[in-house]
């Protein structure tokens, strides 16, 4: 039997509807006094979420827009905290969710390589031993010493998967990336988190693409509204949710 390598328990989180920072020092005070009156001042994003996920697992996560899906990858991955419950993991954790994010435009592509990898905790030794195997699949050879800026939004995207998934964590967290780049890298892409999860390593997908989905994906859930309310076989998930959208 498969090692439980995330266990979620209970967890929920919530976030106020509207900031507090902006205008006049004794605005924000005003307002969050109200915040501490008025339970409508919050929007609870996750609502007693349990979940478990075993070592090798393809997990994917579906739901409608705002359901809790991406909310949910950031808070097994530490981005947030619980306000209730707890989050157990093993094994280092990478999440890859707006690939680019900590890019620096002004620094070259292979610059890049290191200060991303720095993020997701990688030594400047480690992602030179990298260095090839993530330029060669970014496909980026001809412009890998090129300024960041002189790159379209699909190249960086490319670059930002080819680093996050040469790292080998061995749980990978993905939100909403399984469609960067052309067909061609975008099967190379699939192939690459299969490879992964051959290796004993877990991954979490959050996709509204169903048709990869179901193709990859052992298990799938499904949340609304904070809640999960359905666990299972993708196929039978997939016409769950059909059904609720109708």
């Amino acid at each position: 039997m498969s090692e439980t390598v995330i266990k979620v328990d209970n967890v929920s989180i919530k976030f106020p509807k509207t900031r507090v920072t902006l205008g006049t020092v004794e605005g924000s005070l005003i307002k969050l006094a109200k915040f501490g009156k008025t339970r409508e001042d919050f929007f609870i994003a996750l609502n007693g979420i349990n979940l478990e996920v075993n070592e090798g697992e393809i997990l994917g996560i579906i739901g409608r827009n705002g359901s809790g899906k991406s909310t949910l990858l950031r808070t097994i991955s530490g981005i947030y905290r619980p306000d209730k419950g707890s989050i157990k993991s093993k094994g280092q954790i990478t999440l890859m969710a707006g690939l680019g994010i900590g890019f620096n435009v002004n620094l070259s592509g292979r610059e890049n390589v290191y200060l991303y990898g720095s993020i997701l905790g990688n030594s400047s030794e480690k992602m030179n031993e990298l260095m090839d195997s993530i330029i060669n699949f970014s496909e980026l050879n001809g412009f890998i010493d090129q300024p960041l800026r002189t790159y379209s939004a699909g190249m960086r995207a490319r670059l930002g998967f080819s680093i996050a998934s040469a790292v080998n964590p061995d749980i990978l967290l993905i939100d909403e990336v399984l469609s960067v780049g052309d067909q061609e890298f975008r099967e190379k892409s699939m192939a690459r988190i299969l490879e992964i999860v051959e290796g004993s390593r877990t991954v979490i997908i959050v996709s509204h693409n169903f048709t990869i989905m179901e193709q990859i994906c052992t298990r799938l859930v499904m949340i609304e509204k904070g809640e999960i309310i359905a666990n299972g076989n993708p196929t039978e998930v997939i016409a769950e949710y059909s059904k609720k959208v109708k």
